[in-house]
């Protein structure tokens, strides 16, 4: 050991100084010390992974900052303005030592040659080149309640599970920590978080039923009869659920109010889904065909037929923007459709087994269980139109001996994927199927009781409405655009073109006949006020005096006439005669055929009328 001290030169006395590489530099050429870097290995070894702190890093000066402003002779400005473009120089040199997290790397499998295939790599080979936290997503849970479904939070920090016979379950997945466990001993068929983690939804036998961390029951819904399937809209704070009675429901979680319920007139239905994108509900019916609704219209707002059987899942892909939708029926067909174009699907294949459960991740990836197998697809290939029926290239296959599978469940922030089956759950790591940057303001896997406090409030004072749900979300906050026939034939006024009168909107759009005679009269002559005078025939007349004559509210206003002289209708005749002669006073004064009358000193005297 003394040896290996010596020959790194670490003891010398305190009198003898090191030489530094400033003296070095007097002896030895840049070339030389290059050449000395080069040649240590542990030297190079640490350089490649190290780097220089941001605040001890000294860089360039930009080019012409102190002569930029040299013609100005304020110095306290030519010194402001200086500083103001070194800092600008420095922030722009900065910008990509701010990209800390890497967008554009997935982290899927990839391999060397053509003949390795990703599918052929197990999940004993992933954990081994996994790390170690990683690796701590594999995990198999074996309940006698099955078969189970399951649900994450927002963050993907929490996960809650149900079974069929009534078994309920919340907990922290990463440490460990249950938060409630409840047997309901009764049919329990779906399960949802709410807005986090301390309230949950279990869709039981009869009605829907809201529970607190703790398990304790806080609200019966009696208005969402028989439910099959929940969903939370977590922007609108909107619970949809949907039944065995084929009502769709929302109920506003924040006011306790049923904003909605919508009459599918499609029998029973068993699946649904939500569009992160712009929160629209897709639901699969029993007779084949899917539909799309929004609280705001009393129909749907697509209806599809997806399948020649009922249709056993949906599911919309949250890294296009919701642009694809990928559906599965009892025919054994799995389908990927184009919600912007609704012509055919854009790719199809067979799944062996039947009722296939269909799921897509944060970043693209298409779970389908069916089978006692469960197959991960990856874009670009599903979402590349292909004429032929022909699987998709694999990306990653599990063998899941348990049957049935009845749900598949991405983690958010995570490349793990939980299936639900007959004997508990089973979590498989696949690499490259979580979104690795998460917003701390949106979704934060490690915020603690105060940052879920405020998040909370702040998601109420933002909470959207439910109005506002449409399936093109650019439409809310943009302009309407201006309606081709707006206004009558002359442009001076601004009516719409339904507020129109007949006739005008005939011949705004055309179609009038302008050599009738529109009036329906002769024409008599003109009045003291220049306009025209139409003369009625005498059928027209006759036909307007005999019209209401016999209704049974003119008679009753006839018996209540009175043949008497009454002052107060005198009094308003007579004011209405003085405001008729003071406004024609009036407008002889402005034409100028009459003068203004001077004022009088005796006018104080008359009675105010």
């Amino acid at each position: 050991m003394d040896s290996l001290f010596a020959k790194a030169d670490a003891i010398r006395p305190l009198a003898k100084r090191r030489k530094t590489d400033k003296d070095d530099s007097r002896g030895k050429s840049k070339e030389k010390k290059k050449k000395d870097s080069a040649d240590d290995q542990t030297l190079g070894s640490v350089a490649l992974h190290t780097a220089l702190p941001k605040s001890f890093r000294s860089l360039p000066e930009p080019e012409g900052s102190t002569k930029a402003y040299l013609h100005i002779h304020n110095k306290k400005l030519r010194t402001q303005l200086t500083r103001q473009l070194a800092h600008s120089a420095r922030a722009k040199a900065l910008v990509k030592d701010a990209e800390l997290l890497l967008a554009e790397d997935a982290g899927k499998i990839e391999v060397e040659g053509e003949m390795e295939k990703t599918w052929r790599v197990g999940q004993e080979d992933v954990i081994k080149a996994s790390g170690q936290e990683a690796a701590r997503g594999r995990k198999e849970y074996a309940l006698d309640g099955g078969p189970y479904r399951s649900r994450y939070t927002q963050n993907g920090r929490h996960l809650a599970i149900v079974g069929k016979t009534g078994h309920v379950s919340t907990f922290d997945w990463q440490t460990g920590t249950l938060h409630s466990e409840l047997q309901l001993r009764e049919t329990c068929r779906d399960i949802t978080f709410l807005h986090d983690h301390s309230h949950f939804a279990v869709a039981q036998k009869k009605y829907v039923y809201i529970y607190d961390r703790d398990g304790v029951e806080l609200h019966q819904l009696k208005s969402h009869v028989e439910p099959t399937r929940l969903e939370f809209l977590p922007f609108h704070w909107l619970l949809a659920t949907v039944g065995n009675a084929g009502y769709l429901k929302y109920q506003d979680t924040s006011t306790g109010q049923l904003v909605v319920e919508h009459r599918t007139k499609l029998g029973a239905c068993n699946t649904m889904t939500q569009n992160f994108h712009n929160a629209v509900i897709h639901l699969g019916h029993q007779n084949g065909t899917v539909t799309l609704w929004t609280p705001n219209l009393p129909d749907p707002a697509v209806r599809l037929l997806a399948h020649l059987g009922p249709v056993v899942s949906v599911s919309v892909d949250p890294s296009s923007g919701g642009r694809y939708m990928a559906t599965a029926g009892q025919d054994g067909q799995v389908k990927v459709w184009d919600c912007r174009n609704w012509k055919g699907a854009i790719r199809q294949w067979t799944a062996r087994g039947g009722n296939a459960e269909l799921e897509w991740s944060q970043r693209g990836a298409l779970a389908v269980a069916s089978g006692g197998t469960v197959n991960i697809y990856t874009k670009p290939s599903i979402q590349s139109p292909f004429a032929g029926v022909v699987n998709p290239p694999l990306y990653l296959t599990h063998p899941i001996p348990h049957r049935p599978l009845t749900s598949v469940r991405f983690c958010p922030y995570q490349d793990i994927l939980t299936v639900g089956h007959s004997t508990g759950l089973s979590s498989i790591l696949v690499p490259g199927s979580g979104e690795p940057n998460f917003d701390s303001s949106e979704a934060d896997p490690f915020e603690n009781s105060k940052a879920r406090r405020e998040r909370e409030v702040k998601a109420l004072l933002d909470k959207i409405q439910p109005d506002m749900i449409t399936l093109d979300p650019e439409f809310v906050g943009s302009l309407a655009p201006e309606p081709k026939l707006t206004t009558a034939t002359h442009d001076t006024h601004d009516i719409p073109f339904s507020r129109l009168p007949r006739m005008e909107r005939l011949r705004v759009s055309g179609k009038a006949d302008e050599t009738e005679d529109v009036s329906g009269g002769e024409i008599e002559g003109e009045d003291d006020d220049g306009e025209t005078k139409h003369r009625s025939s005498k059928a027209e007349k006759e036909k307007k005096k005999m019209r209401g004559k016999n209704k049974s509210i003119k008679r009753y206003l006839r018996k209540q006439r009175k043949n008497v002289v009454d002052p107060r209708a005198v009094a308003v005749r007579e004011k209405l005669e003085k405001q008729r002669e003071e406004r024609k006073r009036n407008q002889a004064i402005a034409s100028g055929n009459a003068e203004s009358q001077k004022p009088s000193a005796l006018d104080r005297f008359k009675r105010p009328s």
